[in-house]
């Protein structure tokens, strides 16, 4: 506490002025943190410490050469044939999608619509999803019998495609929209076709954004484990399936670590992903801004 030097009159007390105490700039954060601690950190804390060991809880640092098994390999093999064929659906068709979105009127009432039903169709999926599907295309389709329904992964990357584009219309669309129509006035009055504005200014500009939204896709696939489950829940084809199998199965249970084994590959094949995903959206973000 200190004195104020300076007095109103004579013989008038001197008034004391007090430092207001500040919380930190981050004291905010602490709640998101502890929740992301709790949440997040922990059990995957847990989880890698798990991978490396064996059912009798010994450490066993050769546990995670399940990964590079015969069986192992076979669940990642699966899940990138079915990340990858989603993601290239979702981000093309998406992509059309955002941009005719985006060529209309920016308060329409059809932008309006397409985003409120992207941000629903974005989180459908799971049983109904499968379900819906299944009555309608399915053994007693509604429409008709599509043989190849239950073909792996084209039957399945089917249905992951319903989620993924309305994902990618959300995820491109504000990409889109930072294309200034002056770029394309200035290429114009240069003497540029359509295509050579597109190869040479907007082609290079969407690129990051839409591998970035790309790769999104693939990690949203990657982690979707309800529909496929009740798409087919006798036979694994990905790593999710593996792992629950490995924590309900009679067989499974035997070795209770191969699931934790499989969940650690996924965090590191998420990992990436995500990497790649945040450098290339930095870099979008650069003219974004």
């Amino acid at each position: 506490m200190t004195v104020a030097a300076t007095t109103t009159g004579a013989g008038a007390r001197p008034v004391r002025a007090g430092r207001r105490l500040r919380a930190p700039a981050w004291l905010g954060t602490v709640p998101f943190l502890g929740y992301v601690g709790v949440f997040l950190l922990w059990p995957t804390g847990i989880l890698v410490v798990d991978a490396f060991k064996n059912s009798s809880g010994t450490w066993n640092f050769g546990a995670p050469s399940v990964l590079f098994g015969s069986v192992g390999r076979s669940f990642f093999i699966g899940s990138f044939k079915l990340c990858l064929i989603s993601a290239v659906a979702g981000a093309v068709f998406g992509a059309l999608v955002a941009y005719a979105v985006a060529s209309g009127k920016p308060d329409g009432t059809v932008r309006r619509f397409a985003l409120a039903g992207s941000g629903v169709l974005a989180q459908f999926g799971g049983v109904t999803l499968a379900f819906a599907f299944q009555a309608l295309i399915g053994p007693t389709g509604l429409l008709f019998h599509a043989g190849w329904y239950y073909s792996f992964p084209w039957g399945i990357a089917l249905i992951y495609t319903y989620f993924q584009v309305p994902l990618m219309v959300l995820v491109f669309l504000p990409a889109i929209d930072g294309l200034k129509l002056q770029w394309r006035e200035a290429s114009e009055s240069l003497g540029s076709s359509t295509w050579q504005y597109w190869r040479y200014v907007g082609g290079p500009l969407l690129a990051p954004a839409f591998f970035g939204a790309f790769l999104l896709l693939f990690a949203n696939a990657l982690s979707a484990f309800a529909t496929i489950q009740a798409w087919e829940n006798q036979i694994a084809y990905t790593v999710p399936q593996a792992i629950s199998t490995s924590l309900s199965s009679e067989v499974g249970l035997a070795n209770v670590n191969a699931g934790a084994v499989l969940a650690f590959g996924m965090i590191v094949m998420v990992a990436v992903v995500m990497t790649g995903y945040a450098l290339l959206q930095r870099r979008a973000g650069r003219w974004l801004r």
